[in-house]
C-alpha cells in the first residue's frame, strides 16, 4: 500500500490541532483585551491581582498574572508574538501545547514569585518566553525533522528576545522572562518522545 495518503492524514491532523490553538489563542486574547478595556472604563486597578512576589497572598496571582497587562501598549506588543510561538508551539499537538502552557504558567509563576519581593508581576509575556524555550528546547529534545526547523527558525528570529532575562530594564520583570524561559525548556523535556529514536521527518 501506499503510505503518502497516511503521512498526507498526519499532516492534516497536526494543522488541524494547531488551526484549534490559534482558535484557542485568539479566544484568549480577545478575553485579555475585554479585560483591559473593561479596566480602562471603570478603573478596577486589575493589576494588583499580578504576582506579589514573596506574598503568600499573591500566590493566586500566579494563575491571574498572564492575563493581565499595563495598559493597552503592554498587551499589544505581548498579543502578536503569544499568537505566532504559540501556534508553533502547538504544532505536535494540542494535548502537548495545554500541558506545556499549564507548566509554563505555573513553573514560570512561582520562581517569578519566589525571587520578585515587593513587585506587582503580569503580563502575557513570561508565556511567550516559555513558548520561546520549549519551541527550541523541543528541537533538541525529540530530534524530529520539523521540530528542529521550526526551532532553527524560532531562534534566529527571535534570538534577541533573550535580552530580556537581563536585569537591565527598568519596570520590565525580567524574572518573569528568565523563569518563563526555564519553565518552556523543562516542559520541553517532560513532554519528549520516551524513545530514542533516529531524527525523523513527520
Amino acid at each position: 500500500m501506499n503510505d503518502h495518503p497516511d503521512g498526507r492524514s498526519r499532516f492534516r491532523g497536526m494543522l488541524a490541532e494547531a488551526a484549534g490553538a490559534v482558535i484557542l489563542l485568539v479566544v484568549v486574547l480577545a478575553f485579555m483585551w475585554a479585560l483591559e478595556v473593561f479596566d480602562y472604563l471603570l478603573p478596577l486597578h486589575l493589576d494588583q491581582y499580578g504576582i506579589r512576589g514573596l506574598d503568600p497572598s499573591g500566590l493566586a496571582g500566579i494563575l491571574f498574572a498572564p492575563f493581565l497587562h499595563m495598559g493597552f501598549g503592554h498587551l499589544m506588543a505581548n498579543s502578536l508574538p503569544l499568537l505566532i510561538l504559540g501556534f508553533l508551539a502547538a504544532v505536535r499537538g494540542l494535548g502537548k501545547f495545554l500541558a506545556a502552557t499549564l507548566m509554563i504558567i505555573l513553573v514560570g509563576g512561582l520562581g517569578t514569585w519566589l525571587t520578585s519581593p515587593n513587585v506587582i508581576a503580569v503580563g502575557a509575556s513570561g508565556v511567550i518566553f516559555g513558548y520561546f524555550g520549549y519551541v527550541v528546547a523541543r528541537g533538541i529534545f525529540d530530534r524530529n525533522i520539523l521540530d528542529i526547523v521550526i526551532a532553527a527558525g524560532v531562534a534566529i528570529a527571535y534570538y534577541s528576545m533573550l535580552l530580556g532575562v537581563l536585569p537591565n530594564q527598568p519596570g520590565i520583570s525580567w524574572q518573569g522572562h528568565l523563569f518563563g524561559l526555564i519553565a518552556g525548556v523543562v516542559a520541553a523535556w517532560v513532554l519528549r518522545r520516551r524513545t530514542a529514536k533516529p531524527i525523523t521527518a513527520f
